[in-house]
């Protein structure tokens, strides 16, 4: 009896040494990873992953032998989910079980893009294209307009997809796509546009909320400070109202496209194409860029004025006016740098 005692009694001691020792060598065994992220495939395991950093001599075979029986205690450390996985940065080198315990929780790393207010879509999918652990499958207009939704309240769906993705920050996992991403931004932007066009002020001019969507626009590129915004909007509300043509910059630039070389002339103003307000009254044919929210609140709310021109001050500000000859003294004060005598 005392000798089994004995015995069962040095089993176990041997055994405790054992999970002492496993526990000691994993406790304190870590990798100096360079890449940011992980990815972890399907069909990969612990220790497919341990073999891998073993010939990248960031483990030894030992450690990997070790691991191979530490796993048999804790199998659920085994169970590693599919996905791209963010190494903690404030922890470096990254103990092992750390690593295995993250991929096992299943925690994907989580990559954000923006689509930037005033952007135009050409310049926001350009960027899209680059996004990392992205799946760029949108090619062309055609197929935005396809995959962007559209009300069969508010008419026909645009030709054109500029400014029908909302302006903000999107989260995505790896291997996203593009289109899933859009149709987020598309669903957003119709959210938001509808509960303008349903809290608009009385007798604005615009005949449904693609209009009111492309004097948001017009409002995002004339400015970008928000206490004006309002105003900004009021100027071409009223310039509406009087059959005055808008006369805006940003959507000349805009019709010219890639031939606009930085600097608008006498004869960009002069240009006929369709968005060119210096021409053509009424708004243009469609959006410019990508209105932020507080631009679609003031093309539906905007300030009760009754000035018609406005001028920039070179600050982010603008100075407004009600008549044409004092909108030719602020020009002629802050374009000009002739102040009024």
């Amino acid at each position: 009896m005392i000798r089994t005692l004995f015995v069962v009694l040095l089993v176990s001691l041997v055994c405790c040494f054992g999970l002492a020792n496993i526990w000691q060598q994993y406790s304190q065994t870590s990798l100096a990873l360079t890449e940011p992220y992980i990815e972890i495939k399907a069909g990969d395991s612990a220790m497919k992953l341990c073999r891998q950093w073993q010939q990248q001599n960031l483990l030894s075979a030992t450690q990997c032998r070790w691991l191979s029986i530490y796993l048999r205690l804790h199998p659920e450390l085994s169970k590693l989910h599919q996905g791209v996985y963010k190494v903690p940065t404030e922890q470096k080198p990254i103990r092992l079980l750390d690593l295995l315990r993250l991929f096992a929780s299943g925690k994907v790393a989580q990559f954000a893009f923006s689509i930037k207010e005033g952007e135009t879509l050409s310049q926001s999918i350009k960027r899209l294209a680059e996004a990392e652990y992205l799946q760029h499958d949108v090619t062309d207009n055609a197929a935005l307009v396809e995959l962007a939704s559209w009300p069969e309240a508010w008419g026909n769906k645009p030709a054109n997809a500029e400014a029908l993705f909302f302006a903000e920050t999107y989260n995505y996992t790896a291997n996203s796509t593009s289109t899933a991403l859009l149709k987020r931004a598309n669903e957003l932007l119709i959210q938001r546009l509808q509960q303008a066009w349903d809290n608009r002020q009385a007798e604005l001019p615009y005949k449904n909320p693609y209009e009111l969507l492309i004097m948001a626009s017009i409002v995002e590129k004339e400015s970008g400070h928000e206490p004006e915004k309002t105003l900004v909007s009021s100027v071409f509300v009223n310039r509406l109202a009087l059959g005055m043509k808008l006369q805006t910059d940003p959507t000349v630039i805009y019709g010219l496209g890639d031939s606009f070389n930085g600097d608008i002339t006498r004869a960009d103003l002069r240009n006929p194409h369709p968005y060119n307000t210096y021409q053509h009254f009424g708004l243009p044919p469609g959006p410019i860029a990508a209105p932020s929210g507080s631009s679609i609140l003031a093309a539906a709310q905007p300030a009760k004025t009754d000035w018609l021109y406005f001028v920039s001050k070179g600050d982010g500000t603008h100075q407004f006016s009600r008549t044409l000859k004092e909108h030719n003294a602020a020009v002629q004060q802050y374009i000009f740098g002739k102040k009024k005598q």
